[in-house]
């Protein structure tokens, strides 16, 4: 088997310091990757990247990890960029002409590889600032794509099979949120029974040319990182988890917290990726279901066909990148 290739029996690893203690992050994983694993597209298939929390003008280590995205992005030949959302620290942007636009994402991911397709979240950094905004910017950039809050691509992989990609508004279901118009504008005119409604009717969809479901939402459902047992995460689980393991869905990406995370709950089909190590950091930890945790700057690469799913998380070092966990699902 493919020593990169999720093994069935889970194996932690814990890391110390130079001092001997355990680190607070330690990662925990199924797989030891290594830094001579070879990142390579799918025969037949697509790929794309997934990034969070990320705007920062270029601060702390954003501009690192837009280097190496544009690198793994040449190397797999991205169809498009998933971002979860916290597009811009830290009130969003106040228009389409805000300089926003170019210092924390023009200006940044500026690889050529990069020029493709990002389909976008909401995250509530955005929604402290003009988040109509963002949608606006669609019509405007070649590559920024939110054409609502909420949204779904039927994304063609080869032969006629099809990738559903739903990107969700989370927001709006966190009580806090919703306390606080003045800060987060136009929260309260959302309208989260028909965004459930909407979203329990497209992954309804039984065509059998979906072969891959994957939701794409700002909030975890489950953290061991600093919002590990909030009241957010809590009610993001318990109004997401249900609709999305009864529906089969396959895999839900996310951020808000500021690290890297892969977590399977025991006996749930659902695993959630979250990539939110995109500019500042947060230490990370672990919950029940962890794979993988740590606290780097990275993101994470998937490429699929209609058989198999490979995700790579990498970290972003110096003047490279290091897959630091790998995994593989299959149909």
């Amino acid at each position: 088997m493919n020593k990169f290739i999720i093994s069935l029996c889970v194996v932690v690893c814990q890391f110390y310091n130079a001092s001997g203690q355990k680190r607070p992050d330690a990662l925990f994983h199924t797989t030891a990757a290594t830094s001579n694993q070879t990142i390579k597209p799918l025969k037949n298939g697509i790929s794309f990247l997934a990034i969070g929390d990320f705007g920062r003008h270029g601060a702390y280590t954003q501009k690192e990890v837009a280097r190496e995205m544009g690198v793994v992005a040449e190397i797999l030949g991205i169809d498009f960029v998933v971002s979860v959302g916290d597009n811009f620290y830290p009130n969003g942007v106040q228009s389409t002409q805000d300089y926003q636009w170019i210092s924390s994402f023009e200006s940044i991911y500026t690889h050529h590889a990069l020029h493709e397709p990002w389909y976008v979240a909401l995250g509530n950094h955005d929604y402290a600032g003009n988040a109509q905004a963002q949608l606006d910017y669609s019509q405007i950039s070649r590559r920024w794509e939110m054409p609502a809050r909420y949204f779904e691509k039927l994304i063609e992989i080869d032969n006629g099979k099809f990738l559903q990609l739903l990107v969700l508004d989370t927001n709006p279901f966190i009580d806090k949120y919703q306390q606080n118009k003045e800060k987060y504008t136009g929260i309260e005119k959302q309208n989260t029974k028909k965004q459930l409604r909407w979203l329990e009717q497209k992954l309804a969809n039984k065509n059998p040319e979906i072969v891959w479901k994957i939701v794409v939402g700002h909030h975890p459902l489950y953290s061991g990182g600093k919002r590990k047992t909030s009241k957010e995460t809590l009610d993001i689980e318990a109004v997401f988890e249900p609709i999305l393991e009864k529906h089969q869905v396959d895999a839900y990406i996310t951020g808000h917290e500021h690290d890297l995370q892969v977590i399977q709950k025991p006996n749930k089909k659902l695993i959630q990726f979250l990539s939110g190590a995109g500019s500042e950091l947060r230490e990370a930890g672990t919950t029940e279901g962890t794979l993988f945790a740590d606290s780097v700057p990275g993101f994470m690469a998937f490429s699929l066909n209609d058989k198999q799913l490979d995700v790579y998380v990498i970290e972003a070092k110096t003047n490279t990148y290091q897959v630091i966990y790998s995994q593989t699902l299959t149909k």
